[in-house]
């Protein structure tokens, strides 16, 4: 549980910033299958409806609570690996503490 358990969750960390990032601009990368299919029904729905001259305020509703709801995993994702790489950097200093405090000088 060293340095490279560390740097490998910082490589997540920064991965997971870099998705929310792009979700807050709106685009739909990041999101999954389930999420993009969602979305795009959404999207069908509101063309639909504005092709027969009828309000898109639905499928507005939809792709926002959509977009809301994709933000809010992976800020509780970004939470969980920020807690995991603290737990970690925890065990490794009383690790450390361990080995200095058990020498003999």
């Amino acid at each position: 549980m060293g340095n490279s358990e560390i740097r490998r969750l910082d490589r997540e960390i920064e991965k997971t910033r870099k998705k929310l990032e792009a979700v807050r601009r709106g685009e739909w990368w990041p999101l999954t299958a389930r999420e993009r299919l969602a979305m795009s029904r959404a999207l069908a729905s509101g063309a639909r409806s504005a092709h027969r001259d009828r309000s898109t305020r639905g499928a507005e509703n939809r792709m926002d609570s959509l977009g809301s709801s994709v933000e809010m995993r992976l800020t509780a994702e970004l939470t969980a690996l920020h807690g995991e790489r603290q737990r970690l950097i925890t065990e490794a200093a009383r690790a450390k503490a361990a080995r200095k405090s058990s020498g003999w000088f």
